[in-house]
């Protein structure tokens, strides 16, 4: 499942617990593994600190390593494409 949020482009590690909160802990609980394409606000030690405690596995994906690097590739074009899609549709 994926779940995307409208955030700054400079957004702190304590700014984007609310959103995770709001979008994913409050409808699904907390996820047992992320799996993160080593974005800074995902790898901030904030972040580290929340999940230790709460006993989630924080998952970084590799250059070149087909399963998690393909996850978020994945997820990236699939967006692009709705975007493209969306925006389309204002065209006419």
């Amino acid at each position: 499942m994926v779940h995307l949020a409208v955030v700054p482009a400079e957004v702190t590690a304590k700014q984007m617990a609310r959103p995770f909160v709001d979008m994913v802990f409050r409808h699904h609980g907390m996820p047992i593994d992320i799996v993160s394409d080593r974005d800074p606000r995902f790898t901030a030690r904030f972040w580290r600190e929340v999940f230790e405690l709460l006993g989630t596995q924080l998952s970084m994906s590799t250059t070149d390593h087909s399963q998690t690097d393909g996850q978020t590739e994945r997820v990236s074009r699939v967006l692009v494409d709705a975007l493209k899609s969306y925006t389309h549709s204002f065209r006419h």
